[in-house]
């Protein structure tokens, strides 16, 4: 059997094994066609993001309790959280028989445009976007723009359609009992999103494929009682502040809030066209989510570090923009990050963006230790 015969026999295997409401891997589209002998369109662009600079600096980027992480090694980290979204993803998607490549690589790749220091940081890098007039930063967009215009060497990864839209359309902020596919947008409905969301425009997205739908559940999933199990272990919480309503639907452990949500999505989402919570669950989901937001999000004690926070991020962000304007290629944005995909290539990035976006771009890529030597060696 020739190549195109074996990689055909294993693609329609595939295919035939899955929900009529998955995407199949005969639907992808790419911006620029690559094939491979025996791996589908959607394993490969998953394997491209897990092997990704983006991916790896997952591990150093604190999810929410960043002051803690110094000391307590078991709070929850991107790479952490990412994983588990994809596990429960997955797990969600092959009692669905959905396409499990599909929602694995838009899992790996959703948080990789969040900047360090969990959500402070994004919000912080907002303000500033903000102050300087060049639109909205959010990290799904952020995330886009990495696969799409920044990661090798500014080539892109020329990801398909249904993983640079899941990717996009993963936000798992907003409470929803139910999320039902787009299956008509296009490349056209993700470049309007971009533009109008980064303006400040009141605008939603939704998946296009089911697929997207599952891990943009799994994303609330995996963080809603991680989240109320780190605030415990750095004493910012106990275990009884729990309300009885949520105790008594989902559990009162991690494991067990996620074993309630997944549980719950597979017996009520199974031969649908929708991925869906039973009402009494998705209430108390939305419960959870907002004593998470009053004990843990707005604490006190994570606020007060927002404000020295946001002095180095401002701090950071002036002198880059500096060292750009003056065309100081001793500073260390010039060396590690414009320069480290070729000074040609280097050359046309700055030309082709706004001083202030790569900047962005720098900031946004940090871990949190990359940021904090950073700050150290510029600051002292």
């Amino acid at each position: 059997m020739n190549e195109d015969g074996f990689k055909k026999e294993i693609l329609d295997f595939e295919d035939k094994c899955l929900s009529p409401y998955a995407a199949k891997n005969c639907e992808a589209r790419r911006e620029r066609e690559a094939s491979h002998p025996f791996r589908g369109p959607y394993s490969r662009d998953r394997d491209h993001i897990l092997y990704s600079g983006s991916f790896r600096r997952y591990i150093g980027k604190t999810q929410v309790i960043y002051f803690a992480a110094s000391f307590d090694e078991q709070l929850s980290n991107r790479s952490i959280h990412t994983l588990q979204v994809s596990q429960i993803a997955r797990t969600i998607g092959k009692a669905l028989k959905l396409n499990l490549d599909l929602i694995e690589a838009i899992a790996l790749g959703h948080d990789l445009g969040h900047a360090p220091f969990g959500h402070d940081g994004g919000e912080i890098l907002q303000e500033i976007c903000r102050q300087r007039k060049i639109g909205v930063f959010f990290h799904n967009i952020h995330s886009l723009r990495i696969v799409d215009k920044l990661a090798d060497a500014c080539k892109g990864m020329n990801l398909t359609f249904q993983i640079r839209d899941g990717i996009l359309s993963h936000d798992g902020e907003v409470n929803e009992k139910y999320l039902k596919p787009d299956r008509d947008r296009t490349e056209t409905d993700l470049i309007d999103y971009c533009q109008k969301k980064s303006l400040g425009g009141e605008i939603q997205i939704v998946p296009a494929t089911l697929e997207g739908c599952v891990v943009r559940m799994s994303d609330a999933i995996s963080y809603v009682g991680q989240d109320f199990e780190d605030a415990i272990r750095i004493g910012i919480l106990k275990k009884g502040e729990l309300p009885e309503g949520i105790k008594r639907e989902l559990g009162e452990s991690n494991t067990d809030i996620i074993n309630s949500l997944v549980t719950d999505i597979i017996i009520n989402s199974y031969n649908r066209d929708e991925i869906i919570y039973s009402s009494n669950i998705a209430e108390k989901v939305f419960d959870l989510k907002q004593f998470n937001a009053e004990k843990i999000y707005k604490n006190p004690k994570l606020k007060a570090k927002k404000t020295k926070l946001r002095a180095s991020f401002k701090y950071l962000f002036d002198k880059f923009l500096n060292d750009i304007n003056r065309g100081d290629e001793d500073s260390l944005i010039f060396k590690e990050w414009i320069f480290n995909r070729g000074k040609n290539k280097g050359a046309d990035y700055v030309n082709s963006n706004l001083p202030e976006q790569v900047v962005i771009d720098y900031i946004a890529s940090m871990t949190d230790r990359y940021f904090d030597n950073t700050y150290i060696k510029y600051k002292k």
